[in-house]
């Protein structure tokens, strides 16, 4: 999974979320949704469309592959439980939660993930 860095996971997570929220995602939302120039969008769209992630469709339109799905929901769905649990055992708002799971859920190991889905499990 080291074929992409901490910037590709953000990139595919924005494609996901704007496509869920707009049914679609262009270059110029991800820009908006991650704060960063339409040129470093570019230039990252590049870089996953040549490890299977992305296609550029001829509308321009921003396509997750079936690999870029897969490592996508991966990546929303830790992003997700970092942010319930980090809620939940500090008591924080979602905001807060969110903006943490979003520095964190890079770096945690599959241990740690299957560890907090225990608890969150075990603790409704």
């Amino acid at each position: 999974m080291a074929d992409i860095h901490e910037s590709g996971e953000d990139y595919l997570e924005a494609i996901l979320v704007l496509q869920k929220k707009n049914g679609a995602a262009r270059a110029v939302d991800v820009a908006r949704h991650l704060h960063v120039s339409k040129p470093s969008v570019s230039r990252a769209m590049s870089v996953l469309e040549s490890n299977g992630y992305v296609t550029v469709g001829e509308t321009s339109f921003l396509l997750l592959t079936e690999k870029g799905k897969a490592r996508a929901n991966e990546i929303y769905g830790r992003h997700v439980l970092l942010t319930k649990f980090l809620q939940k055992i500090t008591g924080v708002s979602e905001q807060q939660a969110e903006e943490n799971a979003c520095r964190i859920e890079h770096d945690i190991d599959a241990d740690v993930k299957k560890g907090i889905e225990r608890w969150m499990k075990e603790n409704p």
